[in-house]
């Protein structure tokens, strides 16, 4: 059930109240307390009281404030998430940023981009932008966690470089789990992919046999 026009301003106040500051939201995680123009328009008057401010178009925070730089724009996974969620798509870092962070390549990313099931746009965060670059789910397969962050580096780096020589690099990167969790998912990955891993555990087997 709605709530009354008089109250709405307070439950949302006091709902943002209670999100951490520097987590983004959108006006969707408000309209169990009033229609849509009437929580448009709290936050409009929160933005102006300094209460909240906009991080991009639909997206909103409670800044966090350092006292050396001001206000602290969230982090670009966060705000990809949050936008992600009004449409039920799947997010996940970006080829590029995964095969840095794993530690296979030095190949620094110049601008946060993120893999999404959703369309493909530009957003604007401050003087930052960010890109969301639609990708097929078999991609995404993994998202969420660190055996998923090994499929899109090797989606990225490509058949020329996933090698059962990176695969090795991969299995010292992650706990057996996970390393397990990608192994299962070969039967949605290219030949060229499947097959780097095939060899890599036969090349283990012959070594340990």
């Amino acid at each position: 059930m709605k709530a009354t026009s008089t109250n709405t301003t307070e439950l949302i106040r006091q709902h943002i109240n209670k999100l951490p500051a520097g987590e983004p939201f959108t006006p969707t995680a408000f309209l169990e307390y009033g229609t849509r123009t009437s929580v448009d328009q709290t936050l409009s008057r929160l933005i102006k009281a300094g209460t909240i401010m906009r991080v991009t178009r639909g997206v909103f925070v409670r800044p966090e404030i350092s006292r050396f730089v001001g206000n602290v724009m969230p982090e670009p996974i966060k705000v990809a998430e949050t936008i992600a969620k009004t449409t039920g798509s799947i997010v996940q870092v970006h080829g590029a940023e995964a095969a840095r962070q794993l530690e296979l390549t030095t190949r620094m990313p110049t601008q946060p981009v993120f893999s999404t099931s959703g369309p493909s746009k530009r957003i604007r965060v401050g003087k930052m932008e960010i890109r969301l670059q639609h990708v097929s789910h078999r991609q995404l397969k993994l998202a969420g966690r660190p055996a998923g962050l090994a499929l899109a580096a090797m989606w990225y780096l490509g058949k020329h470089e996933v090698t059962p020589s990176l695969i090795e690099k991969i299995r010292r990167k992650l706990s057996t789990a996970e390393f397990e969790a990608l192994k299962a998912a070969a039967s949605s990955m290219p030949a060229w992919m499947s097959d780097a891993i095939f060899r890599h555990e036969r090349a283990g087997a012959i070594a340990y046999g």
